[in-house]
C-alpha cells in the first residue's frame, strides 16, 4: 500500500511572489457572498463539467446541466435547458420493452434525480433515453442536495452503458 502526502498551497502562500488572479487578495481572508450555498457551487460546477451531469431544485427544475449531459439525455442546450422543468426539457423515457413506449408517471417518479429529492436518499437505477429516434441505456446516480439540512434539490451523474 502505497502512503501520499499533499500539500495545500493557498494563493499566495507560494514562494513565486504572483499575486493569485482571482479572489481576494493574497493574505486576505475569504468571506462568502450570501448566494454562495453548496447548492450554488454545484450549479457553477456542472455547469463547466465535461462529465454528464445535472443539477435539478425541489420543484424538479433544470437548475444546471452539462453540455455532454444535454447531448446524452437529448436536452436543449445548456442555457435553454435551465430553468424547465426536467420533463419538459425533452427529455423522453422509454420503458425496456421491444415497444419502447414512454414511460407511465408513476414510472418517472421513480427514476433517480427525482427519487433523490424526493426521498432525501441517493438513488441510482438504469434509463432508457429516446431523442432523434435513437435509444441509449444511461446508468444514472443521484444524490440528494442539501441546505440547512433541507432537500433543495439532487446532483445527477449519468453514464452510457
Amino acid at each position: 500500500m502505497a502512503h501520499v502526502e499533499l500539500e495545500i498551497v493557498a494563493p499566495g502562500d507560494s514562494d513565486t511572489g504572483v499575486e493569485p488572479t482571482t479572489g481576494p487578495p493574497a493574505g486576505a481572508a475569504w468571506t462568502p457572498t450570501p448566494w454562495s450555498t453548496s447548492f450554488d457551487r454545484w450549479a457553477e460546477t456542472v455547469f463547466a463539467a465535461d462529465e454528464p451531469c445535472l443539477v435539478i431544485d425541489k420543484k424538479m427544475t433544470i437548475v444546471a446541466a452539462s453540455a455532454a449531459c444535454c447531448e446524452l439525455l437529448g436536452l436543449a442546450d445548456p442555457q435553454a435547458a435551465v430553468g424547465r422543468p426536467l420533463l419538459d426539457a425533452g427529455l423522453r423515457l422509454v420503458d425496456f420493452t421491444a415497444a419502447r413506449s414512454e414511460l407511465a408517471e408513476t414510472e418517472v417518479d421513480k427514476i433517480p434525480p427525482l427519487l433523490a429529492v424526493t426521498s432525501g436518499r441517493q438513488a441510482r437505477g438504469l434509463l432508457r433515453v429516446n431523442h432523434d429516434n435513437v435509444d441509449a441505456t444511461v446508468d444514472a446516480i443521484a444524490t440528494p442536495l442539501l441546505l440547512d439540512d433541507e432537500v433543495v434539490g439532487s446532483l445527477t451523474f449519468f453514464a452510457t452503458v
